[in-house]
């Protein structure tokens, strides 16, 4: 099973910026990997598409910035949980060792 972080992001939203000194960090050192998209790149953004519509069918209620937590590959992905919004390093790194810790992961 493989494991990998999806970051939808905007470059225009100040929390996304300020998260990504620290996201990708915390992701990998967990021996996860991690995607970042941003919804301005037109071509990353249609290949994982389907997965944000999944969990946000209309974007309703999708904070910025959006994780999934999915088991790939992405033909047969799973969403295995979510962290949206602010969050401080220590809150991140919690939340996604609490979404690891579900037994599905």
């Amino acid at each position: 099973m493989h494991l990998v972080v999806i970051k939808f992001s905007s470059l225009t939203c100040a929390t996304c910026q300020q998260m990504s000194r620290f996201d990708r960090r915390l992701v990998e050192e967990m021996g996860l990997t991690m995607v970042d998209v941003k919804m301005q790149d037109t071509a990353t953004y249609k290949q994982y598409r389907h997965i944000l519509l999944a969990q946000y069918p209309r974007k309703v209620g999708m904070q910025w910035p959006t994780y999934l937590v999915c088991q790939f590959p992405i033909e047969t992905y799973q969403i295995l949980g979510e962290i949206s919004g602010e969050q401080q390093p220590q809150t991140f790194q919690q939340q996604l060792q609490a979404i690891l810790a579900l037994p599905e992961a």
